[in-house]
């Protein structure tokens, strides 16, 4: 069954698409099947319980127990690597 990864940023324009993007690229890459959704900071509460992991560039909240990894590399390409890394280990 596909690991659902829910991406936000402030407005869900462009900055949350290049992290998606991104995301879901490497880890099928990897050969993990996942579904990546991107929405508003502010409607992470209102879906979290569907999302196995979040992923976000901006400070969220609200999200129960669900890991969150906040996170600019996917943007900088500054420790890519290592949040790939955390990333897997929640899926995993």
């Amino acid at each position: 069954m596909a690991k659902r990864i829910l991406v936000s940023c402030g407005t869900a324009v462009a900055t949350s698409t290049v992290v998606a993007k991104k995301v879901e690229e490497v880890l099928k890459s990897k050969g993990y099947d996942v579904v990546v959704e991107q929405c508003k900071a502010s409607e992470v509460p209102s879906k979290a319980e569907r999302a196995d992991l979040i992923v976000t560039t901006t400070p969220v909240s609200g999200v129960g127990s669900k890991p969150v990894i906040h996170t600019l590399s996917f943007l900088t390409g500054v420790g890519v690597e290592e949040d790939i890394k955390k990333i897997i280990e929640y899926l995993d």
